[in-house]
Parts: structure tokens; sequence; C-alpha cells
């Protein structure tokens, strides 16, 4: 009998799991329980090459002719040439920026050693057995205590004086 009910208790279990969406296409952080349409690319139309004799060779892991490129396609309906965004270094009003920042060396490997802290931190923090048994992030409940709340920051900056152009004026109190 209990292996019985143990048996009906997984079974809604995964059928509850099963209903849930996909968390990329899902804007959780804003409190959005529903698909985030700014998250979905559509695809360009097919068509047919002028010369089936002339197909390009494929490219494994490489782009294809109907992906999305939103960025090609954004500098092109702005009146600009798509084909010069090729990544040409740092432009020269950054250059004293990235100097500064790299002034004590730079790793190359800084973004999978970080990727590795994250995760250890958030074994340490939080629930992980959760987070990989039920697919669920833990990112949020393992910073709480590092996040700041953006109208009280907002509100302690305009009080100090600090230009906040792009925001609302502060309440009256």
């Amino acid at each position: 009998m209990r292996a019985m009910a143990l048996v009906i208790g997984l079974a809604a279990t995964a059928g509850l799991v099963a209903c849930g969406g996909d968390p990329r296409l899902m804007n959780i952080s804003a409190g959005q329980n529903s698909p985030d349409e700014f998250a979905v690319l559509p695809t360009r139309a097919l068509s047919m090459p002028p010369d089936l004799a002339v197909l390009p060779a494929p490219t494994p892991g490489g782009a294809n002719i109907t992906d999305p490129t939103p960025q090609a396609d954004a500098v092109a309906a702005l009146g600009g040439d798509p084909g010069r965004l090729a990544d040409q270094g740092v432009a020269a009003a950054d250059q004293a920026l990235v100097a500064h920042a790299s002034r004590r060396g730079n790793q190359a490997d800084i973004r999978s050693r970080l990727a590795q802290a994250d995760v250890e931190w958030r074994s340490r923090n939080s629930r992980r057995p959760l987070e990989t048994l039920f697919g669920t992030s833990v990112y949020l409940r393992a910073y709480r205590a590092m996040t700041l709340d953006p109208v009280a920051e907002q509100l302690r900056w305009q009080r100090a004086g600090a230009r906040t152009s792009t925001s609302p004026a502060p309440a009256a109190e």
C-alpha cells in the first residue's frame, strides 16, 4: 500500500514538473509567468538558390542563411553596412577604459573560472539538489544577500544629488 502511494506521489510530482514552461522563454525575474515574446526570434523564409549546381558546402556548427541575425538586420535597417560588423578590436573611445581595467593584467579563461566559482557558491548557499532534481534555478535565492533594492538605491542617489536623468523625480515624503 505504501509503495502504491509512493508511486502515485511520484507520478503526480512528475506531472506537475512536466507542466512547467521553458524557463528561457519565461520572464520569471520580472514576475511574469508567461512566455516572453521578445525571446522568440522568427527564422527567415526559405528560398530556392538560383543555381542548384553551385550550392555552398555545409559548415557544421556554422551559421545558416535562414538563421536570424538581429544585429546585422538592425544595422541594415538603420542604413549601415552589416558587412562591417566583424570584430575590429576596441573602439578608440573605449581604449582608455580597457587599458585602466587591465592595468594589473587579465585572464583569458575568466568566464570559465567565474562560472565554476558561481557553481561552487550556489552549491554552498542554496538547495542545490532541488535545482538539479526539479530543474529550477536557485540563482536569486543564493545571491539574495548581495542584491540591492533598485528603488531604494535610486532614491539614495537622487537624495545625494546625483543626476538620474532617465528616472522619475523622487516621491514626496
